[in-house]
Order: C-alpha cells, then structure tokens, then sequence
C-alpha cells in the first residue's frame, strides 16, 4: 500500500496562510481530484472543515484531537494509526493500491516517514504565509516535473512534480 502525499507548495515552502490557501489554481482541481478519486483521503480536522463538504467518491478520514468531534460523511478518528487503519481496510476493499494524505501541516508531519511519494503541485509565486512544507531532497528524489502556465482562473503558473523516497543503503 503506497501513502501518497498530495500538497501544493509555493517556491518558498507556504502552503498556508491563516488557514487558507494563498493562491488560486483552479487548473488544478482536475489533478487533485484524479489521484484522489476512489481512494481513501486522510486529512486534518481544519482542513475538512475548509473542505467544506466530505470529497466525493472518497472515503473521507479526519483526524482530531477532539474525540467528541463528528463530521457527517466521513470517518473521525483521533490518531494517525486508527486512521491508517481505516484507509488501509477502506482501500483493500475498493482494490486501490494507494492512500492519499492531503494535509494540512501537522498531518503532513505525522505521516512524512510513512510517506512514498510525494504528488506536489509547485505553485511559482513567494506567497506570504504561517504554514510550510520543506521537502528534504536527501530523502526523496524528483522523478517527473511538467511546467505549466496560469490557467484563466490561476493566480500564477505551476509545475506537477512527483518525488519518490530515496531507497538508503
């Protein structure tokens, strides 16, 4: 079962700036929504709420400290490993091979040294923010990256690009 981190980061690591994004990328939301749907989709209780409704056609898995916290249309757990449990059952029964975690910062800490690759949309702009994710290009190498432009509804140009965990010897 592979984890797959999906995250849009800025050129200087933002990815968050008092509890929203900082940019727009509309462009975006096609990609997102491909290496998400039909897999479970591990998240933060913030991020969720941000989220608005649960994703569809995704088993939503929330993560909280607030174990009297309830979200209608997705599973609340209050550790990392129940919620590992959770996608890791939910994804045998649907027969996908992957576990998306799709934030915010602290979830993104808790499940790094779970992580195999990293699906980052970088965001070409420098964004003020409060939120960060730093990747360590020790522990992971950048296998594909394609540039593309802002789109009608994107605030800057971006680039797709996948990282995979170095193999250490």
């Amino acid at each position: 079962m592979e984890i797959v981190f999906v995250v849009a980061i800025a050129e200087n690591g933002v990815i968050g700036a008092a509890g929203a994004i900082p940019w727009r990328l509309k462009s975006d939301m096609q990609r997102f929504k491909a290496l998400t749907i039909g897999k479970p989709v591990i998240m933060g209780r913030k991020t969720f709420e941000t989220l608005r409704r649960p994703l569809p056609r995704r088993t939503n898995i929330v993560i909280t400290r607030d174990v009297d916290y309830r979200a209608v249309g997705a599973v609340v757990t209050t550790s990392a490993a129940d919620a590992g449990a959770v996608a890791r059952g939910d994804a045998l029964r649907r027969s996908v091979a992957e576990i998306a975690v799709i934030g915010g910062a602290e979830i993104y800490r808790q499940w790094l040294d779970r992580a195999d690759r990293l699906e980052i949309t970088e965001v070409h702009a420098r964004p003020e923010g409060d939120t960060h994710f730093d990747i360590d290009k020790a522990k992971w190498e950048e296998t594909a990256r394609i540039r593309h432009p802002a789109g009608p509804d994107d605030s800057s140009d971006f680039s797709y690009v996948t990282y995979r965990r170095r193999v250490s010897n």
